[in-house]
């Protein structure tokens, strides 16, 4: 994954267009990938309040992580991209960049 200058600014529009309609578009013709997809959203709906802001601020914490841990996005579902996915169905279920400012 790319992270050019000024990601940071509009996380969730970021990660929607690095990874997450492809990912998302994945999800159509693999079950089991929707399955786990889902199971990663219930935790995040259990831990956050899932507004713009707050989704954002995880997916800067949790992407931060990754970085330091030396993660690179693969295109094999393993745990952070499915973290990721699950990050944005969220958004995209619950329309977190329609019409909204950077997000």
């Amino acid at each position: 994954m790319v992270f050019e200058d000024g990601w940071a600014a509009s996380p969730l529009r970021w990660l929607m267009n690095a990874l997450g309609d492809a990912q998302l578009a994945m999800m159509v013709e693999n079950p089991g990938m929707v399955a786990a997809v889902d199971q990663h959203a219930a935790v995040l709906r259990d831990a956050i309040p899932l507004d713009r802001e707050t989704l954002g601020d995880y997916l800067l914490g949790f992407l931060d992580e990754l970085r330091h841990r030396g993660w690179a996005f693969t295109g094999e579902p393993d745990a952070p991209s499915l973290r990721l996915t699950a990050v944005c169905w969220l958004t995209r279920e619950l329309d977190l960049l329609d019409g909204a400012a950077p997000a």
